[in-house]
């Protein structure tokens, strides 16, 4: 019977210690127990490949994945401005093995769509602010317009041009809209599924005009396949320093950045969420990753999810607003 109540007190002991150093082991590691040696992390693009949300993603995989040890998948779910693959992410185990790489079209889509598989709020924790960039508007070599000085002159005597954005309630197609109400265009929107297809679409010359963001057009300025005519930034970019801004091309306090950002579901444990967010941060530091972005004309912005909570909040209000105001739907997309 002795013998029974030392073995008791002796597993007793033993259980308490391993308790104790698993404790121990959770408290050093910031909350996050095992994350993320357990599996490989899924980073699924919101878009179809070859579209700027692919290319950040595919940037961030290989840094993030010397950051954690950790393989990083990324995984192409487009369709529906992004709302299909953040719907996947949402949708996911919260246990810090899925995120979401998603654009602009996130800050529009509330506004936009009559009911989303999700709550923007509830259903998604912030992670972080990548970076922000200018859209540009590029020319079809079939277009025969080759700066927008022209463009706003034939538009102005009524010619009715067509210009292709990654989707309907994109921010390219936000900006055009406001820029086509704002100058009395009448011009004809075609929208995308991604700016892959977009950019295929306006090399080829079966539209006549698009609207992307730097990091998808400017491979296709470098190489001569469309015609930069100006950028909705509110000062010019420094990697395309010879393209006006529409700000000064007749139509000031015209600022329309695109953006991109990580997201998590929503009941991702923070301490996670915030691991996650110091290895992007940590990634976005690595010159060789900035100096990636930079060439795409990507100025990094990172910070704290609450940075990005908030920034995501402002865009909602902001193209929001003009979204119901001017009756923006989706026929046609």
């Amino acid at each position: 019977m002795l013998n029974s109540v030392k073995i008791a007190k002796r597993a007793l002991f033993v259980g308490l210690m391993a308790l104790g150093l698993s404790s121990l082991s959770w408290a050093q590691s910031g909350g996050v127990g095992t994350w993320p040696a357990q599996k490989p992390i899924r980073l699924i693009a919101v878009f179809p490949p070859g579209g700027s949300v692919d290319q950040v993603a595919r940037i961030l995989a290989p840094a993030l994945q010397s950051e954690l040890k950790q393989n990083v998948i990324v995984e192409n779910v487009g369709g529906a401005s992004g709302v299909i693959g953040t719907s996947a992410m949402t949708r996911s185990d919260p246990d810090g093995y899925t995120f979401a790489v998603v654009f602009d079209t996130h800050g529009v889509n509330p506004s936009l769509k009559d009911k989303l598989p999700y709550d923007t709020i509830k259903d998604i924790a912030p992670v972080i602010l990548v970076g922000t960039s200018p859209m540009v508007l590029v020319a079809s070599k079939n277009s025969g317009i080759t700066s927008f000085k022209q463009l706003v002159e034939q538009s102005k005597a009524g010619k009715k041009f067509s210009y292709g954005s990654i989707g309907i309630g994109s921010l390219g197609h936000l900006a055009m809209a406001r820029l086509a109400k704002q100058a009395g265009f009448d011009w004809n929107h075609i929208p995308y599924r991604g700016g892959g297809p977009l950019m295929q679409d306006v090399l080829g010359g079966q539209v006549e005009l698009a609207i992307g963001s730097e990091f998808l057009v400017k491979p296709h300025i470098e190489s001569g396949g469309v015609i930069p005519l100006v950028i909705t930034t509110a000062k010019r970019s420094p990697s395309l320093p010879s393209v006006p801004t529409i700000a000064e091309s007749g139509f000031p306090g015209f600022s329309a950045p695109a953006w991109w950002a990580v997201l998590a579901p929503g009941k991702t444990p923070p301490a996670i969420v915030n691991a996650m967010n110091q290895a992007i941060n940590k990634a976005l530091k690595n010159p060789a990753v900035a100096a990636k972005f930079k060439a795409q004309g990507i100025e990094i912005v990172g910070g704290s999810p609450e940075t990005l909570r908030e920034f995501i909040g402002k865009q909602i209000a902001v193209w929001g607003k003009f979204v119901i105001e001017n009756n923006i739907k989706e026929t046609g997309q």
